[in-house]
């Protein structure tokens, strides 16, 4: 698992710096798909392919695969004016989950490119703790307050530095528990 962590790393690392990020389509479907193809290509076969299978985390169960192409159409269409609006759009993709691997990845670069297109900020993943991020991500179907506090703290309007988002990528890698210490396994 941690080698098909450390080439999907790579895969992003290469996203932004071949300036691919910049055909990706922003807040769709579409657009998450194009995200999770380019960071899982020839690692899942299912890369870019939405689930047809159920799935579960820690006793959550995510949206039913029998009902998901309905759902995401209705994410899909939600407004992204404003932070509420984005974060709460973010959540909902979240509890959809349409992937079978690599959901968390995926959508923080999507939520991200929402962001800095509709407001021209960044999330400073790195400076967001793990623990308190995945329990806000938790609790955020039920109450979104805590993670909206904890991403609206951490915005940057810094959406060019290249550190910020390396730094970020490498972050939420982290928060699916992979670290570039895990790399002196493979070598």
């Amino acid at each position: 698992m941690k080698n098909i962590d450390k080439k999907s790393l790579e895969n992003a690392y290469r996203l932004f710096e071949s300036q691919n990020i910049d055909l990706i389509e922003v807040g769709t479907t579409k657009g998450l798909q194009q995200i999770h193809h380019y960071l899982f290509d020839g690692l899942y076969e299912f890369a870019g392919k939405i689930r047809n299978k159920n799935i579960s985390k820690g006793g959550f169960r995510f949206a039913n695969s029998l009902y998901l192409n309905e759902i995401l159409v209705k994410i899909e269409e939600l407004p992204e004016d404003s932070f509420d609006e984005i974060v709460s759009k973010y959540v909902e993709m979240n509890i959809a989950h349409p992937f079978m691997e690599g959901n968390g990845r995926s959508m923080r670069i999507w939520l991200d490119m929402i962001l800095k297109t509709r407001l021209k900020k960044l999330v400073n993943w790195q400076n967001i703790d793990k623990s308190l991020y995945l329990q806000a991500m938790e609790r955020s179907p039920i109450n979104e307050l805590e993670l909206k506090t904890l991403i609206s703290l951490n915005l940057t309007d810094e959406i060019d530095n290249r550190e910020i988002i390396f730094k970020g990528i490498e972050q939420s890698y982290y928060y699916e528990g992979y670290t570039k210490e895990d790399d002196a396994n493979y070598e």
